[in-house]
């Protein structure tokens, strides 16, 4: 694979001369080594859209030509989004390690809040080593796939169990899971299997009921099985290294349009209101199109949704939430009236981002007419990429280290390439553009010639961009 590996790093280094802020880094012998880049987009998205990620191995196994690894997130209308790509010719535990390491380091050592991987013990490890404060989830579509292979005999002669299985996963508490999971060995006499009661023992790391008090932004996700699709139809069995970063260009490329284009529809179409609810004319001019019919859709169950008053102690109230004729069904809310807050059993809201029907009929119930604004998230916002990022720290503690350099670098390239965008096709608007960036250069160089900038001084001949240009690492990690 040399040839194909030169070719790799031909591109890579074309790309970093072209921009500063493309970041790559080699591990091992760089004829057989193993890659992995970011470019500056991705680097700048992560700012505001790295609280949830997945890191697909898929493209890793035997099935493949090419062991291709990718970081992805969701953007704010629930696109998947790139967050760097790999090539791991090894895939040793060590090689996974320095392939989180070097990751961390280039989105400037921020954490995500969650993390989505295959079930495998190395990348689990190196997970576990590099990202000790992230909540682990397996890939859940990668777990129904294995339980098809292993218990293939049975889905064979038992064409029931795949949906009873399945059943059982989306169970709404975990009481549910339980009992589901007990009549499911049972009815398939597999209550002595060692492999299910392995699956068993990790179901805290894959099965929803017992991870919905951490963000995953699966609601709102085109890939809501946890699945990594953003090289879906791109990469194939036959992609080979020589032809990997053709199929890598035309996939950022029309994820790039889709995002364009999701953005010109939110800008451009007015939200169509089913009620006369100044929570939803609220929500509808802030959210996206798509996450705001997300929320449109859990404000229209409302009108099925009794809330019930239960108790009220210290201020605090507890409703029963249930759907007409679906007592059985019902969800406690807790209501505390003087902060307008409210948390639900169900945990959609802490889960997805979107504020859950049952919370809403509370709501309705007390009068709170339009959305307090932590249940706004930014992330799911028409604005998410303006103002502050994820990190509330960034604007607070301004640094002169090369990370946080490259993200003020970044962005403001962002900021540039958007109103090309979105501006140069109309000629007065282009002009006016180009005379508030020619202003903007002025003001820029007074600054400088005075010696000061905001956040830290320059000294006399001092490069601003020269931190912007990450190193480029060639490390073997034992």
């Amino acid at each position: 694979m040399s040839d194909g590996v030169q070719h790799v790093l031909g591109y890579l280094k074309l790309m970093h001369f072209e921009n500063p802020n493309f970041y790559y880094a080699i591990r091992g012998d760089p004829s057989a080594s193993n890659v992995f880049w970011i470019d500056a987009a991705s680097r700048s998205n992560y700012t505001y859209f790295g609280d949830t990620i997945v890191f697909d191995t898929s493209y890793c196994s035997s099935d493949y030509k090419v062991p291709f690894a990718t970081f992805t997130g969701l953007n704010h209308h629930g696109q998947p989004i790139l967050f760097g790509c790999a090539v791991m010719l090894d895939q040793s535990e060590a090689s996974y390690i320095w392939l989180f390491q070097t990751w961390l380091h280039a989105i400037s050592g921020k954490s995500p809040i969650s993390i989505t991987i295959e079930p495998a013990r190395f990348v689990q490890t190196a997970v576990s080593q590099v990202l000790p404060n992230t909540r682990l989830r397996y890939c859940k579509w990668s777990v129904f796939k294995e339980v098809q292979t292993r218990l293939a005999h049975l889905y064979e002669s038992q064409p029931n169990i795949d949906a009873e299985f399945g059943k059982c996963v989306e169970s709404e508490s975990i009481e549910e899971f339980e009992s589901r999971w007990g009549m499911l060995l049972e009815q398939y006499y597999l209550m002595d299997d060692e492999w299910m009661r392995s699956v068993y023992d990790a179901r805290r790391m894959w099965v929803p009921v017992y991870m919905r008090d951490t963000f995953f932004g699966d609601h709102c996700g085109e890939g809501n099985k946890g699945r990594n699709i953003y090289f879906d139809g791109f990469i194939t069995a036959e992609t080979t290294l020589q032809v990997l970063i053709e199929d890598y260009k035309k996939a950022v490329g029309i994820w790039h349009e889709k995002e364009l284009r999701a953005d010109h529809d939110t800008s451009n179409t007015i939200p169509l209101l089913k009620t006369p609810s100044p929570m939803e004319k609220q929500a509808g001019s802030v959210y996206t199109k798509k996450i705001f019919m997300k929320f449109q859709e859990e404000l229209f169950q409302t009108l099925a949704n009794t809330a019930t008053e239960l108790e009220e102690s210290g201020g605090v109230t507890l409703f029963r939430v249930a759907k007409f004729g679906e007592d059985h069904r019902d969800r406690i809310v807790t209501y505390n009236p003087i902060e307008a807050k409210a948390t639900c059993g169900c945990q959609k809201f802490e889960f997805s981002g979107v504020i859950c029907r049952h919370i809403l009929a509370v709501f309705r119930a007390k009068n709170v007419l339009t959305l307090p604004s932590e249940y706004l998230l930014k992330r799911w916002t028409r604005n998410a990429k303006s103002g502050g990022s994820l990190d509330k720290h960034a604007a607070e503690e301004p640094t002169n280290s090369p990370e946080s350099v490259t993200i003020r670098c970044d962005n403001l390239q962002q900021d540039v390439v958007k109103v090309g965008e979105e501006d140069a096709k109309y000629i007065q608007v282009y002009n006016v553009a180009m005379n508030a960036l020619e202003e903007a250069a002025k003001k820029v160089a007074a600054v400088k010639n005075q010696g000061v900038a905001q956040g830290g001084s320059l000294a006399n001949g001092e490069n601003p961009l020269a931190s912007c240009q990450p190193a480029i690492i060639y490390a073997n990690l034992s």
